[in-house]
């Protein structure tokens, strides 16, 4: 059946009054947050562009507001960010990627609940305080290990290594140092690049380099003697080291490669450091050149000089023993002069006292001529020729060589304190020619005994109203080491463990009770008890030997009469020294030596001769 007109009219206005029903319903589901599935408000699209805050460190790559932050993922492959076409820019959003099971319709994005999100805790930085102690824990282990390889190194080379380290040189030249860091990251690669199949050209390249790299650092050690390509070179190197970083390589071989040239480094640096203390202990114990010089024409002036006439009243105080007697054993001239020059200037009675020189033959004639030709405000100075004085009145001595006070260096190890397991300390003790000052100086009744390095600064005249009692040497003890700490060197000879060790440098020796104790009898009888068989075993007996001679014999003086180690140890306050009554440099590092610590050679600087034509023609004084 047809349709009627009025039918077909009534169609298009039900499609109008749906249509505008449709309109009213839109907007009021909008205004209700109603919307159906599939849209979202400009509000839900602003609250799902919240970033997830990261763990890892943010790197900025842009500028200005639309700034871009690359965050990396550690550990897994990190998908592209996708931009947002909701007319933003600059904005990355984070988007959840879910799973559609495909139905041969696209399916409309659904809209999910935004999960409240609440700001990130702020992570707690470590605070100033905890950094610090990081750092003092940090800096205390590198300390540490500073002072045990310190240790290891003295317990080897001795004050060598005190020495080189206070005049370390640090390298300033950046450039050879990055030729020979670049030299051994290709050294390391080469062998496992070798190996390798179709490599053959960065094979070569790197051999070419490597090569180029020795050549230039056998001719050059600082970066003013490099030639002007060396940055072509070092690109070069940079580029092949990348290369080879970039194949596939066994990472096991490269670090074994790397040991063995680190091992390789530290065997050459331990030679090295061999041929520098034994150049140090030779310039310790050999005469400077000046030195030489000065001497010899001091010896070569005795003899063409005519006889020198001594004055007849300052020979007679030489026996007489109600004056203050000092013997000196030294074969250097400057630095007898320089002992008996302080003595003099801090003694409050100058012509009471009368030093005694025990030299060998080859200075006597210098000192001979040094002392006859200089005075010293009216002090008597006796210079007597050893070698010659013991051969005429002790003539069965196997050696009548003159041997001046023995220097040794003991390692202490410590099982009562674990913080300090081993130490190392330095004593001089009296050497084979000191027992024989008895038999020398028969007169006298007592003496003080001055090693050649040390500096008087205070009057030392109280030191011969001191009641000994019936000891024989007054000297400063040594309690850092025990006899019990050292008896693997002390044999099977009977002695206290608790005894403290003493010093030599300033001595009070009683004569007449070193006589009556027999102690020279008991040194050379404990002398046939070791083997000795050259000059460096009987040296080394002297340790031993000294100590068991005056066991309960040694008269404690204060400490602070003397102060030991300015030839060795640079940690000493200027202001002990300065009050100090004398002044020790035991150690290799003499104050007359280049090698000598440059703050202590004032102390002795200040008691030498100046203005002397020899010393100046032999350029004693730069």
């Amino acid at each position: 059946m047809k349709p009627t007109p009025s039918q077909r009219r009534r169609g298009p206005r039900v499609a109008l009054l749906a249509l505008f029903l449709c309109s009213l319903l839109v907007p009021l589901a909008f205004i209700f947050d109603r919307a159906p599935s599939g849209y979202a408000t400009t509000e839900e699209r602003r609250r799902q562009e919240v970033f997830l805050p990261s763990v890892h460190p943010v790197e900025q790559i842009g500028g200005g507001g639309g700034a871009v932050h690359r965050v990396p993922v550690h550990g897994a492959r990190q998908d592209p960010p996708k931009k947002v076409s909701n007319g933003s820019t600059g904005v990355l959003q984070h988007h959840n990627h879910t799973e559609h099971r495909s139905s041969g319709v696209s399916a409309k994005p659904k809209v999910l609940p935004v999960p409240r999100t609440e700001p990130p805790k702020a992570v707690k930085e470590p605070t100033q305080i905890e950094v610090g102690e990081e750092r003092k824990r940090r800096d205390k282990g590198a300390k540490e290990d500073e002072m045990e390889n310190a240790k290891a190194c003295q317990l080897e080379f001795g004050s060598y290594c005190l020495w080189s380290t206070e005049h370390k040189v640090i390298m300033k030249d950046l450039i050879v140092k990055r030729l020979k860091d670049q030299l051994f990251v290709a050294r390391s690669y080469y062998p496992s690049i070798a190996k390798l199949q179709g490599q053959e050209v960065l094979t070569q390249d790197m051999k070419q380099n490597i090569q180029d790299h020795e050549r230039i650092l056998s001719a050059s050690a600082v970066d003013a003697d490099l030639p002007s390509s060396i940055n072509t070179k070092i690109e070069q190197m940079e580029h092949t080291i990348a290369r080879a970083k970039a194949c596939t390589v066994e990472c096991h071989n490269v670090a074994r490669k790397l040991r063995q040239i680190l091992d390789m480094t530290d065997d050459e640096a331990h030679f090295h450091m061999k041929q520098s203390a034994f150049l140090y202990n030779l310039g310790a114990q050999t005469l400077p050149k000046t030195h030489h010089c000065f001497s010899m024409r001091l010896t070569l002036e005795y003899f063409k000089s005519p006889t020198l006439d001594s004055d007849v009243s300052l020979a007679r105080k030489f026996n007489t023993p109600n004056h203050r007697h000092y013997v000196i054993l030294s074969k250097n001239v400057l630095a007898a002069s320089v002992v008996i020059n302080s003595t003099v200037i801090s003694s409050k009675e100058p012509g009471n006292n009368v030093f005694h020189i025990l030299t060998d033959a080859q200075n006597f004639y210098g000192m001979k001529y040094w002392f006859a030709r200089n005075s010293y405000n009216k002090a008597a100075i006796d210079v007597v020729n050893y070698e010659e004085m013991v051969l005429k009145k002790l003539p069965k001595l196997s050696t009548h060589e003159l041997y001046l006070s023995e220097e040794f260096r003991v390692l202490i190890r410590s099982n009562e304190r674990p913080t300090e397991q081993t130490r190392m300390e330095y004593l001089s003790l009296f050497s084979h020619s000191h027992f024989f000052i008895p038999e020398i100086f028969k007169d006298l009744k007592k003496v003080v005994v001055l090693d050649d390095d040390v500096v008087i600064q205070r009057d030392l005249s109280f030191l011969w109203n001191l009641d000994m009692g019936d000891k024989v040497n007054g000297a400063v003890e040594f309690c850092g080491v025990r006899l019990g700490q050292v008896r693997n060197l002390l044999g099977k000879a009977k002695y206290d463990p608790k005894s403290c060790a003493w010093m030599s440098g300033v001595n009070v020796i009683n004569l007449d009770k070193w006589r009556k104790h027999k102690v020279t009898e008991n040194y050379l009888m404990l002398l046939k008890q070791v083997k000795i068989k050259d000059e460096v075993a009987l040296r080394e007996a002297a340790f031993s030997i000294s100590l068991l001679s005056f066991q309960h014999l040694i008269y404690p003086l204060d400490e602070r009469l003397t102060l030991s180690g300015l030839g060795y140890d640079y940690g000493i306050d200027p202001e002990v020294a300065r009050s100090s009554a004398s002044l020790h440099y035991n150690g290799n590092m003499k104050p007359w030596l280049e090698l000598g610590i440059l703050e202590y050679k004032k102390y002795w600087r200040r008691f030498l001769t100046r203005e002397d034509r020899f010393m100046d023609e032999c350029n004693v004084n730069p």
